[in-house]
């Protein structure tokens, strides 16, 4: 992270909640489901798919997570109302691991089995370090009874190779990212350029094995390297696809889906919108650099109407 994106990210806290959440809605399709499908209405009809996720973590009680399981089974119901090219994402601290790991698998296997009668795909988020091991575990047991389910590998983690490794063998579906939460040292790699040749050595590993992956990075580098890797293995367009953020680099998007390339957009909803967007926002250089461009041009805008 360059000197002005760290000065942005640490100011994040310092940010009133209103000017953030102004910010934020470039960045999210609102609090309900409605807002949501429409954002992804609009993303497919400019040639994108979308994967739709409920935000809010770590359930507080069994009743939460039940909660949070239903509002999935109905953002599921929607998307196959509209007809709409998407699936879900979601994060297993949501559907109860802190809670009992017993009670995450079967709510975790009623979304994907509801998403596969549906014929959906569930993609199971990576959170913090902490919960990796766990993580892949469990999406290796549900891909081996569901083939609907798929994973999420982080570049910047040391683990990652050896995970890569377990998942390609199982053939498991992954999106491939560099990582956002803050880890030590000894669990992630920390230099910009180390991170990015893990993400090749991954992204390599990943389709030599005939994995289907998610290029998940606005990382134009790291676009050519995916793009490099498909042409030298034969692998065709649709045999892979990129993934962005709702509102992160728009016109590098346009450019992919104009060349023909698939592109799904992770689009996050929900009341929890305040810790998405500040841990984005603390987190992601590239998105603290566009929120910097969008705070100084409202600035201006405001200076030239008075």
């Amino acid at each position: 992270m360059g000197i002005v994106d760290r000065v942005i990210a640490n100011s994040v806290p310092a940010i009133p909640r209103p000017v953030v959440r102004r910010i934020s809605r470039r960045y999210m399709a609102g609090e309900d489901l409605e807002e949501a499908i429409g954002t992804v209405r609009d993303l497919n009809k400019q040639g994108c798919v979308a994967t739709l996720d409920v935000l809010g973590e770590s359930t507080k009680d069994r009743a939460d997570a039940a909660g949070k399981l239903e509002q999935y089974k109905r953002v599921i119901d929607a998307v196959v109302e509209n007809d709409l090219a998407s699936g879900v994402s979601v994060k297993l601290t949501g559907l109860g691991l802190d809670l009992d790991e017993g009670l995450c698998r079967s709510n975790l296997e009623e979304v994907i089995v509801y998403a596969g009668e549906r014929g959906r795909f569930v993609r199971v988020d990576m959170e913090d370090s902490s919960y990796t091991a766990r993580t892949i575990r469990i999406v290796l047991d549900m891909h081996e009874r569901h083939g609907n389910t798929g994973a999420v590998v982080q570049a910047y983690l040391r683990r990652s190779l050896g995970d890569v490794r377990l998942l390609a063998e199982a053939g498991v579906s992954v999106r491939l990212c560099k990582g956002i939460y803050v880890e030590p040292r000894e669990v992630a790699y920390k230099g910009f350029d180390t991170v990015r040749q893990n993400f090749v050595l991954l992204l390599e590993e990943l389709m030599k094995a005939g994995c289907y992956v998610g290029v998940a990075t606005h990382d134009e580098y790291l676009v050519w390297h995916a793009l490099r890797v498909s042409h030298e293995l034969g692998i065709p367009k649709g045999g892979y696809e990129f993934q962005m953020l709702l509102g992160v680099d728009e016109q590098l998007r346009r450019i992919l889906v104009e060349g023909g390339q698939k592109v799904r957009v992770y689009v996050p909803f929900g009341k929890d919108w305040y810790e998405y967007s500040t841990r984005r926002l603390k987190e992601n250089p590239k998105i603290a650099r566009y929120v910097a461009q969008d705070v100084v041009g409202g600035a201006l805008g405001l200076i030239k109407r008075r």
